[in-house]
Protein backbone atom coordinates (compact mmCIF):
# COMPACT_ATOMS: atom_id res chain seq x y z
CA UNK A 1 0.00 0.00 0.00
CA UNK A 2 2.89 2.36 1.05
CA UNK A 3 4.43 1.46 -2.50
CA UNK A 4 1.48 3.02 -4.16
CA UNK A 5 1.83 6.10 -1.95
CA UNK A 6 4.95 7.08 -2.60
CA UNK A 7 5.26 6.26 -6.59
CA UNK A 8 6.23 8.79 -8.61
CA UNK A 9 3.45 10.38 -10.26
CA UNK A 10 3.26 9.53 -14.33
CA UNK A 11 3.24 13.36 -15.94
CA UNK A 12 0.19 13.70 -18.18
CA UNK A 13 1.24 15.10 -21.74
CA UNK A 14 0.27 18.28 -22.32
CA UNK A 15 -1.85 19.11 -25.96
CA UNK A 16 1.01 22.37 -27.40
CA UNK A 17 -0.85 25.48 -28.19
CA UNK A 18 -0.30 25.27 -31.81
CA UNK A 19 -1.04 22.01 -32.83
CA UNK A 20 -2.67 21.80 -35.96
CA UNK A 21 -1.44 25.39 -36.18
CA UNK A 22 0.19 26.51 -40.00
CA UNK A 23 3.78 27.60 -38.41
CA UNK A 24 6.17 28.79 -39.86
CA UNK A 25 6.26 31.22 -42.97
CA UNK A 26 2.51 32.29 -43.78
CA UNK A 27 1.76 32.34 -47.65
CA UNK A 28 1.20 36.30 -48.55
CA UNK A 29 -1.97 37.97 -48.84
CA UNK A 30 -4.05 37.69 -52.35
CA UNK A 31 -5.15 40.71 -54.10
CA UNK A 32 -8.82 40.32 -53.38
CA UNK A 33 -7.57 39.97 -49.41
CA UNK A 34 -5.83 43.46 -49.68
CA UNK A 35 -8.89 45.26 -51.47
CA UNK A 36 -10.96 43.52 -48.66
CA UNK A 37 -8.78 44.64 -45.81
CA UNK A 38 -8.98 48.04 -47.77
CA UNK A 39 -12.74 48.22 -48.54
CA UNK A 40 -13.80 47.35 -44.66
CA UNK A 41 -11.28 49.94 -43.13
CA UNK A 42 -12.45 52.49 -45.40
CA UNK A 43 -15.93 51.77 -44.62
CA UNK A 44 -15.56 51.98 -41.25
CA UNK A 45 -13.67 55.00 -41.42
CA UNK A 46 -10.72 54.31 -39.71
CA UNK A 47 -8.02 56.50 -41.82
CA UNK A 48 -4.98 55.94 -39.81
CA UNK A 49 -5.19 51.93 -39.84
CA UNK A 50 -5.77 52.51 -43.99
CA UNK A 51 -3.12 54.86 -44.04
CA UNK A 52 -0.50 52.36 -42.80
CA UNK A 53 -1.99 49.13 -44.36
CA UNK A 54 -1.58 50.61 -47.51
CA UNK A 55 2.01 52.00 -46.47
CA UNK A 56 2.72 48.84 -45.51
CA UNK A 57 1.63 47.10 -48.25
CA UNK A 58 3.31 49.54 -50.60
CA UNK A 59 7.24 49.33 -49.03
CA UNK A 60 6.68 45.31 -47.76
CA UNK A 61 8.66 46.38 -44.85
CA UNK A 62 8.60 44.45 -41.55
CA UNK A 63 6.73 45.20 -39.12
CA UNK A 64 8.51 46.35 -36.71
CA UNK A 65 9.29 49.01 -39.67
CA UNK A 66 6.09 49.99 -40.58
CA UNK A 67 4.99 51.15 -37.03
CA UNK A 68 8.40 52.95 -36.68
CA UNK A 69 7.40 55.48 -39.66
CA UNK A 70 6.94 58.85 -38.52
CA UNK A 71 4.79 61.61 -40.42
CA UNK A 72 7.83 63.44 -41.80
CA UNK A 73 9.70 60.27 -42.97
CA UNK A 74 5.82 60.32 -45.43
CA UNK A 75 4.74 63.47 -45.93
CA UNK A 76 7.48 66.05 -44.89
CA UNK A 77 5.73 69.04 -45.72
CA UNK A 78 2.24 68.23 -44.69
CA UNK A 79 1.74 66.54 -48.13
CA UNK A 80 2.23 62.80 -49.26
CA UNK A 81 5.38 62.46 -51.05
CA UNK A 82 5.98 60.29 -54.02
CA UNK A 83 8.84 58.41 -52.94
CA UNK A 84 10.06 57.71 -49.03
CA UNK A 85 13.06 56.25 -47.86
CA UNK A 86 13.28 54.29 -44.86
CA UNK A 87 16.23 52.70 -42.56
CA UNK A 88 15.52 49.15 -41.68
CA UNK A 89 16.19 48.29 -38.02
CA UNK A 90 17.27 44.20 -38.55
CA UNK A 91 19.85 45.27 -41.67
CA UNK A 92 20.24 49.15 -41.57
CA UNK A 93 20.32 49.25 -44.85
CA UNK A 94 18.09 52.37 -45.84
CA UNK A 95 14.99 51.15 -48.14
CA UNK A 96 13.93 53.29 -50.62
CA UNK A 97 9.72 52.66 -52.33
CA UNK A 98 7.37 54.42 -53.83
CA UNK A 99 3.92 55.44 -52.24
CA UNK A 100 0.88 54.08 -54.63
CA UNK A 101 -1.87 56.96 -54.77
CA UNK A 102 -3.94 55.28 -52.53
CA UNK A 103 -1.21 55.65 -50.31
CA UNK A 104 -1.01 59.21 -50.60
CA UNK A 105 -4.69 59.58 -50.29
CA UNK A 106 -5.22 57.94 -47.03
CA UNK A 107 -2.29 59.67 -45.62
CA UNK A 108 -3.58 63.13 -46.83
CA UNK A 109 -6.91 62.30 -44.86
CA UNK A 110 -4.90 60.77 -41.93
CA UNK A 111 -3.05 64.35 -42.08
CA UNK A 112 -5.99 66.23 -42.33
CA UNK A 113 -7.84 64.69 -39.54
CA UNK A 114 -5.18 65.27 -37.50
CA UNK A 115 -3.84 68.96 -38.36
CA UNK A 116 -5.08 71.32 -36.07
CA UNK A 117 -8.16 73.14 -36.84
CA UNK A 118 -8.07 77.19 -36.30
CA UNK A 119 -11.14 77.96 -34.46
CA UNK A 120 -13.22 74.78 -34.10
CA UNK A 121 -12.13 72.00 -32.18
CA UNK A 122 -10.64 68.44 -33.83
CA UNK A 123 -11.14 64.91 -33.55
CA UNK A 124 -8.47 63.27 -31.52
CA UNK A 125 -5.99 61.39 -33.13
CA UNK A 126 -7.10 57.91 -31.34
Amino acid sequence: MQDQVNAIPVAQRRVPWNKGKLTGAKPPLRPKHVWSIRTKLQIEGRARDLAMFNLAIDSKLRGCDVVAIRVEDVAASGYAADRATVRQKKTGRPVRFELSEQTRQASAQDLTRRMPCPGQSCPSPT
